[in-house]
């Protein structure tokens, strides 16, 4: 690990003046915001992440959760999952996302992320976290020795010639299917961003994660009222029961009405460069009766522009199977 300057910022003014001086939002910034540290931390210990300064934000005041006028919630990003999963009004309104956060990590890991933390969690792939190995995500311009090396957890979704990284977040998935909103303050003011906007496909550019500019602090996440008699489920398929990254996983969130599916959310991890929203698998459902053809199909639609490297092409049935099943298991709940 490099040395660094550990600073605390009174406010949140100071902190995002403070961050604004980092070249860069993205990979190589020489600023970083502190939360939980359990992904950062780990990331500096193996010289990925070498900023020179760390401004530790636990005690700027972002860790509350509360309704808003709408009805919906609002989520800080200093929230610490276990609180958030454990939140009665969440359990109640919005279980896919407690069922997400609950079968991601450890509890003791739990206990210290937060969510704006987790909205920035980086990938798993081995050539990004081995410094002696290329990754243009790591590296621009030194290649992705994955496509043609070890790919059996990458992705099959989103991936461009120059990465196939999967994001590894659970959380994700279930704020994917629960149309959240990101709200970010920055030099420039406040902004708020549709999760789905939020992280960037690698493109040409797989240094560059999502749309945060230098100096740009998440606040908080909103979600949008309930909708009135919806059916949530993540499911999340594993090489073992726990403390596990999803090979596959399923958010769904769906609504009944004279025995047809009237609304549906579908979002996929494990098989994305992104939490990866299928719009495709959602047409498939809506109007359509709860069955196993129409599940079928939605699952079909979901993975038609899958392309799978030489180790993961498994991960095409597998997702299909994790969507088929999550939505027998929200449709019959």
């Amino acid at each position: 690990m490099h040395t660094f300057e550990f600073i605390r910022p009174a406010d949140q003014a100071t902190a995002i003046a403070t961050a604004a001086q980092s070249k860069t939002a993205q990979q190589g910034a020489d600023v970083r915001f502190l939360g939980g540290g359990t992904t950062l931390i780990d990331l500096m210990k193996l010289n990925v992440e070498t900023p020179t300064r760390v401004l530790d934000i636990n005690r700027l005041p972002l860790d509350r959760i509360e309704a808003t006028p709408d009805g919906g919630v609002k989520i800080g990003a200093m929230v610490r999952n276990s609180d958030l999963a454990n939140h009665a009004r969440v359990q109640k309104d919005s279980l896919v996302l407690s069922q997400a956060i609950l079968q991601g990590a450890s509890a003791q890991i739990r206990n210290m992320a937060t969510v704006g933390g987790n909205l920035l969690q980086r990938t798993r792939c081995i050539y990004f976290r081995d410094t002696a190995m290329a990754c243009n995500k790591r590296e621009p311009g030194s290649g992705c020795p994955a496509i043609t090396g070890h790919n059996r957890t990458l992705a099959i979704l989103g991936a461009s010639e120059h990465c196939i990284a999967t994001n590894p977040s659970d959380m994700c998935v279930a704020l994917a299917a629960l149309d959240a909103t990101v709200h970010i303050q920055g030099p420039k003011g406040p902004r708020a961003v549709a999760f789905g906007d939020f992280h960037l496909l690698p493109g040409d550019t797989p240094h560059r994660e999502t749309v945060l500019e230098p100096g740009d602090l998440i606040t908080d996440v909103t979600l949008p009222p309930p909708i009135a008699g919806s059916k949530q489920v993540y499911l999340k398929l594993r090489d073992r029961a726990s403390y596990e990254f999803a090979l596959a996983s399923a958010a769904v969130v769906v609504t009944m009405g004279s025995g047809k599916i009237t609304r549906a959310r579908i979002a996929l991890g494990g098989v994305g460069t992104k939490p990866w929203r299928s719009s495709e698998a959602e047409a498939a459902l809506t109007g359509k009766p709860a069955n196993e053809g129409t599940f079928r199909q939605a699952a079909e639609a979901a993975l038609r522009h899958a392309k799978p490297q030489s180790e993961n092409k498994f991960k095409i049935e597998l997702a299909k199977r994790c969507v088929m099943h999550s939505l027998r298991m929200a449709t019959t709940a």
